[in-house]
C-alpha cells in the first residue's frame, strides 16, 4: 500500500514539475547573459570617460592635445571602424539569405579594416611615445592611453572572435549557434563603433578645439 501511494506522489511531483515548465527561446539565455555583458563594459568605459574628464586637462606642463593629435590620421582611422561595422551589417543581411560564401567575404573586409583600424592606432601610440609623450608625462596622457588603449584592447579581442567565427562557419556552415554568434558579435562590433565615436569626439575633437 505504501509503495504504490509513493509511486503516486512522485508521478503527481513528476507532472507538476513538467507542467510548470515554462518554454525558453532556444538562445535567449545567452544573448540575455551577453547584453548583461555589454551593460558591464559600459560601465567601465563610463568610467573611464569620467576619469578622463576630470584628468584631462592636467597637463603636468607638458603638451596638450593641440600638441599631439593629428586630427586627419584619427579620421581616418575612424573611418575604419566605421567601415567595418558597414561591412558587418552585411554580412548579416547575407546571414538572413543563408549565403555562407557571403558572410565570409564580409566578415574578412570587416577583420581586414579592424586590423587597419589598430595598425593605425597603433601608430599613433608610437608616434606619441617617440615624441616623450608617454603615460607617465602626465595625468592627461596617463587617462588617455587607457581609454584608447582599452578600446584597442576590445577591438583586438572582436578580431580574434571574428576569426574563431569564420572557422566555425567553415566547419559548420550557418546553423543556428553560429547564427547567434554571429548576432552577439554584431552587437559587440557596433558597441566598439558607438564608444570610438565617443573618443573621438570627446577625447580628440574636444581636445583640439579646447
Amino acid at each position: 500500500m505504501s509503495t504504490s501511494s509513493s509511486h503516486s506522489v512522485s508521478s503527481d511531483e513528476m507532472t507538476f514539475y513538467v507542467a510548470d515548465e515554462h518554454e525558453h527561446a532556444e538562445g535567449s539565455s545567452t544573448m540575455l547573459g551577453f547584453w548583461i555583458y555589454l551593460m558591464s563594459d559600459c560601465l567601465i568605459f563610463a568610467c573611464l570617460f569620467a576619469t578622463y574628464a576630470v584628468l584631462g586637462t592636467a597637463y603636468a606642463a607638458g603638451p596638450s592635445p593641440r600638441d599631439l593629435f593629428d586630427l586627419p590620421l584619427v579620421a581616418l582611422n575612424t573611418s575604419m571602424l566605421l567601415l567595418s561595422s558597414i561591412t558587418y551589417g552585411f554580412a548579416m543581411l547575407s546571414m538572413a539569405k543563408n549565403d555562407v560564401r557571403s558572410v565570409q567575404i564580409w566578415l574578412a573586409i570587416t577583420g581586414l579594416f579592424g586590423l587597419a583600424f589598430l595598425g593605425i592606432e597603433l601608430y599613433e601610440f608610437w608616434h606619441l611615445i617617440h615624441e616623450g609623450a608617454t603615460p607617465q608625462r602626465s595625468a592627461f596622457l596617463s587617462a588617455f592611453f587607457t581609454l584608447v588603449g582599452t578600446h584597442g584592447l576590445h577591438v583586438t579581442f572582436g578580431l580574434v572572435w571574428l576569426v574563431t567565427l569564420m572557422v566555425q562557419i567553415h566547419q559548420r556552415g550557418l546553423v543556428p549557434a553560429n547564427q547567434l554568434r554571429l548576432s552577439c558579435l554584431s552587437l559587440f562590433w557596433h558597441f566598439l563603433d558607438v564608444i570610438w565615436i565617443g573618443v573621438f569626439t570627446f577625447v580628440y575633437l574636444m581636445g583640439v578645439l579646447r
